[in-house]
C-alpha cells in the first residue's frame, strides 16, 4: 500500500529575512524544523535557478536552466563561515533599508547587497585552500559557459546576447579566449557565487532528510531566449543562420483565450537532441536532482507535443502542433533515473496521449481544488473523483490564496456548488480556507501539498503570482512570526486524523 504523504508549497524567496529576500540561512532550517513538527513530509519550493529583473524576476525565466539564483545565498551562513566579518556585514547591511517593507522582495537592493558581500566572500576566501572550489568548477560541465555568458553580459551593459559583438554572439573561438584571458578574475567570481549557492542548497536538503522531509523542485519546460543556454548550445533550439528564433512556444486558443498564449520562448530542436541521445536534457535533470528528491515538470504536455508559433506573430493563432519524439526521450529518461522522481504539471486541455504516458511512467499529476466547484458532478478536481496517483492542492504558486479566490474570484454559483458539497453554508474567506485546506489533505490522492498562505489563511496581498502580468510579482514573503507551536499542532492533528503522518 502506498503511503499517504502531505507538504507545505513555499517558495524559498517567500521566508522571512533581515535582508530584502528570503534565502537558504537560518529562516530555512527553522522552516523545517516547523514542517517536522507539523508532521510534514515534503517542502516545495518554486525554481532556484537565476532570475533577472528584465523578466520580472520571475523564477520560471531564468537566465540559466542550470546555475542557481546567488540571490538565495545566506550572509549568516558566510559569516559563520568566517567569509565575511561580522563588520562587513553590517557595512554592507547598512546601506539598503531592508526594513521599509519586510513582507516584501526587494530584489533589486537585495541584488546589489548579495553582490559585494560575495565578492568579499570571494576575496577571503582564494587566500586559503581552494581545492574544494576547483574540484567544482571541474565537475561543473556548464559553470564556464555561464560564468563567461554573465560577465559578458555585464561588460555589455546588461544587453541580450544576440546584440553582442558578433565575434561573442556567434563564439568565435579566437574572441572567446581574449575574453577569458582579459576577464579572468570576474569569471572566476561567477564561479565562486555557483559554488556558495550549491553548497548551501545542499546542505539545507542534507538537513531536510535527516528529518525525513523530501525537497520538491520545480522545471520550467522552456528556456528563454536571452538565457546562457541558447547562446552556449544555439543547435539545440528551433534559430536560423543569424540566431534569431524561427518559431516560439506557446499554446493554441481554447476556452480561456480566443488568440491562444504567446509565451515567445524559442522551441527545441527535438529531433538534434535526440540525435545526442537527449544529453543536454539528462545533464539538467541530473543537476536538479543534485539539490532536489523530486521535481515537478511544469507543462508536462509539451513533452509529447508542443505549440509552435512563426517568430513575428502578434498571437498564437497561427502556431501548429508539433510531436516530440516522447517515447525515445522517456525511455533515455528511465534508463538515467530509474525511480522517475518526477511530477507532471497536467492542468488544462490536456489529450488523452498525454494521461497515457504519465500514467505508464507513473508519474503524479496535479488536482486543483479552486478549479472544482463550477460543476463539481463530473469534475475530475472534486474530490469525489479524485485519484490515488494525484498530489492535490487547494491552489499553486499561480493560483490567488484560498481566501483571496474566495473574496474575489469565486462566482456565486462556486461558493453555493462548495457549500452543499460541505453541506453547510460558507459565509467569509477564512472560513473557506479552513474547510478547502480539510478537503485537500482528506482527499484520497496519495500527496497533499498545500500552500503556507493558506494555513496562514491570508488574503490576496499574499498571492505570489498573477499570470500574465509583467511585475509586480513573486515578493510575497512571511512575516517573522508567522509560524508557531500552535500553527504545527493544528497542521499535525489534521494530517494525522486523515492518515497522511
Amino acid at each position: 500500500m502506498r503511503k499517504r504523504s502531505a507538504g507545505i508549497l513555499l517558495p524559498l524567496t517567500s521566508l522571512p529575512s533581515r535582508y530584502g529576500i528570503g534565502d537558504l540561512g537560518p529562516e530555512a532550517f527553522k522552516f523545517a524544523k516547523f514542517l517536522h513538527d507539523a508532521g510534514q513530509s515534503m517542502w516545495q519550493v518554486l525554481p532556484l535557478t537565476t532570475v533577472d529583473s528584465g523578466c520580472g524576476n520571475s523564477p520560471y525565466s531564468p537566465t540559466s536552466a542550470f546555475a542557481g539564483n546567488y540571490l538565495l545565498v545566506s550572509p549568516e551562513i558566510l559569516l559563520d563561515e568566517n567569509l565575511i566579518t561580522p563588520e562587513e556585514l553590517e557595512k554592507y547591511a547598512a546601506k539598503y533599508n531592508f526594513t521599509k517593507n519586510p513582507e516584501r522582495t526587494d530584489y533589486e537592493s537585495a541584488r546589489e547587497f548579495k553582490t559585494e558581500i560575495l565578492n568579499a566572500a570571494y576575496k577571503r576566501y582564494m587566500r586559503g585552500s581552494v581545492s574544494d572550489f576547483k574540484l567544482f568548477c571541474e565537475n561543473t560541465k556548464w559553470l564556464e559557459d555561464f560564468a563567461l555568458f554573465s560577465v559578458i553580459k555585464q561588460v555589455s551593459g546588461g544587453a541580450a546576447w544576440y546584440d553582442w559583438q558578433d565575434e561573442l554572439k556567434h563564439r568565435q573561438p579566437e574572441a572567446m579566449r581574449r575574453f577569458r584571458n582579459e576577464y579572468a578574475e570576474e569569471i572566476s567570481r561567477q564561479e565562486f557565487y555557483q559554488y556558495i549557492f550549491f553548497r548551501q542548497a545542499k546542505a539545507l536538503r542534507k538537513y531536510l532528510n535527516e528529518m525525513h522531509i523530501e525537497l520538491i523542485g520545480d522545471m520550467p519546460l522552456y528556456v528563454t531566449m536571452d538565457c546562457a543556454d541558447v547562446w552556449q548550445n544555439p543547435e539545440l533550439f528551433d534559430l536560423d543562420e543569424d540566431l534569431n528564433p524561427v518559431t516560439v512556444a506557446g499554446v493554441p486558443p481554447d476556452y480561456f483565450s480566443a488568440t491562444g498564449q504567446l509565451w515567445g520562448n524559442p522551441c527545441y530542436k527535438w529531433d538534434v537532441m535526440k540525435e545526442r541521445g537527449f544529453d543536454w536534457w539528462l545533464m539538467r535533470l541530473k543537476n536538479l536532482l543534485g539539490l532536489f528528491d523530486r521535481v515537478r515538470i511544469d507543462h508536462f504536455r509539451g513533452l509529447v507535443a508542443y505549440w509552435a508559433v512563426p517568430s513575428g506573430e502578434e498571437t498564437a493563432i497561427n502556431g501548429e502542433w508539433i510531436d516530440v519524439p516522447y517515447k525515445e526521450f522517456f525511455a533515455a529518461l528511465k534508463r538515467e533515473f530509474p525511480e522517475m522522481p518526477f511530477w507532471a504539471e497536467n492542468l488544462g486541455i490536456i489529450t488523452p496521449d498525454v494521461e497515457e504516458l504519465r500514467k505508464e511512467m507513473n508519474l503524479p499529476g496535479m488536482l486543483i481544488l479552486h478549479f472544482a466547484f463550477g460543476n463539481p458532478s463530473d469534475n475530475p478536481y472534486a474530490p469525489h473523483n479524485h485519484t490515488r496517483d494525484s498530489v492535490v492542492y487547494t491552489g499553486t504558486h499561480d493560483n490567488n490564496t484560498s481566501r483571496g479566490w474566495f473574496e474575489n474570484d469565486a462566482t456565486e454559483n462556486e461558493i453555493k456548488n462548495f457549500a452543499s458539497y460541505i453541506g453547510r453554508d460558507v459565509m467569509d474567506g477564512y472560513i473557506f480556507t479552513s474547510e478547502v485546506t480539510r478537503l485537500a489533505v482528506s482527499s484520497v490522492a496519495d500527496t497533499a501539498i498545500i500552500p503556507m498562505q493558506d494555513y496562514l489563511r491570508l488574503g490576496a496581498d499574499a498571492r505570489v503570482n498573477i499570470p500574465s502580468t509583467p511585475s509586480g510579482n513573486w515578493s510575497w514573503r512571511m512575516s517573522d512570526d508567522a509560524i508557531h507551536e500552535g500553527l504545527s499542532d493544528r497542521i499535525r492533528s489534521a494530517c494525522k486524523l486523515y492518515g497522511r503522518i
